[in-house]
């Protein structure tokens, strides 16, 4: 289980450093193409791997969640990171935990634990020590499009877990499914308001390279298939990660300063991460356990059932 948790984390430690590769590499106010250029590829070398294709009621499931965690999560992150001041949208993005927790509730039976929900709160106000700092009045779509972005990825997140994967298909193939769906359901609304793509250097191809392959082939093959594995709200608390990685990209890569009170806010949301898997591992082993176990005599009772059942196969 650690290292199912270990690689999944891996995810969003990636996605970190997207904005660091962003700035640095790739063509200024580009997000949708920078987003169509990161799905679409990805999911297409997906499926030329996996060799697989949906299959029944999975056509528009898969259309569904590549809409919710790629299609509309990207765009409105982006369009959040460019209306908003400093950190604010990483702020209001780690309040992801509470919405999983909701969600979960709802669809997959997870109720929520007192400290399930204070481990949240707690992530979410290190998170804000992180990355936010000193602003005036706030864009109110800005705020919108970060709510809306976590809450489409939260219900992603849930949704995947609740409709697992059809029989015989892996993470691989059901990956590659989402990034196809939601690159095609970007790429027109890149060329309605982007227009043509812009002219690539050798940086930018190497910087869209990396987000193609590294930060989202491998990234959310890795997600995806922790969310088969882990609990919704184990996987949702490793969110913060991606904040906090982008922090110590920022200090260790581009020259950025870290406070004392940065440092406080990376101790508490990272605390929260480790706290928060602890607490939903020890959930889901106590729902393990809670299954009441057979007696003696009902495991005599169904031993001589099977008996009976078996010289009857046998006749």
């Amino acid at each position: 289980m650690g290292a199912l948790i270990l690689l999944t984390a891996l995810a969003p430690v990636s996605w970190g450093t997207t904005y660091a590769v962003t700035t640095e590499f790739l063509p200024p106010d580009r997000p949708l193409f920078t987003a169509l250029v990161r799905a679409l590829p990805a999911g297409l070398l997906l499926l030329a791997l996996a060799r697989v294709r949906p299959r029944g009621a999975w056509w528009w499931k898969s259309a569904v969640l590549g809409a919710l965690n790629i299609g509309a999560f990207f765009p409105l992150l982006f369009l959040a990171a460019y209306r908003l001041p400093g950190g604010m949208a990483a702020v209001v993005g780690s309040v992801g935990p509470l919405f999983v927790a909701g969600l979960a509730a709802l669809l997959l039976g997870e109720r929520p634990t007192v400290r399930t929900l204070l481990t949240a709160v707690v992530g979410a106000f290190g998170v804000s020590l992180v990355v936010l700092e000193a602003v005036g009045a706030l864009d109110a779509l800005g705020v919108l499009a970060a709510l809306a972005s976590t809450a489409s990825m939260s219900t992603g997140t849930v949704l995947t877990k609740r409709w697992g994967r059809p029989d015989g298909v892996g993470p691989l193939a059901l990956t590659g499914w989402q990034l196809t769906a939601g690159g095609l359901l970007i790429a027109p609304l890149a060329v309605l308001v982007e227009g043509a793509p812009p002219a690539l250097d050798a940086p930018a191809v190497g910087g869209y390279l990396y987000l193609a392959l590294a930060n989202t082939a491998l990234a959310y093959w890795l997600w995806f298939r922790g969310i088969g594995r882990l609990t919704a709200t184990q996987v949702t608390f490793l969110g913060p990660l991606s904040p906090l990685t982008a922090a110590v990209v920022g200090w260790a890569a581009l020259g950025q300063a870290l406070t004392p009170v940065q440092m406080a806010g990376m101790v508490l949301a990272f605390g929260a991460t480790v706290v928060g898997q602890i607490g939903a591992g020890r959930g889901a082993a106590r729902r393990v356990t809670a299954v009441k176990p057979f007696s003696s005599s009902e495991m005599t009772s169904r031993k001589d059932s099977m008996d009976v059942t078996g010289s009857a196969l046998r006749r």
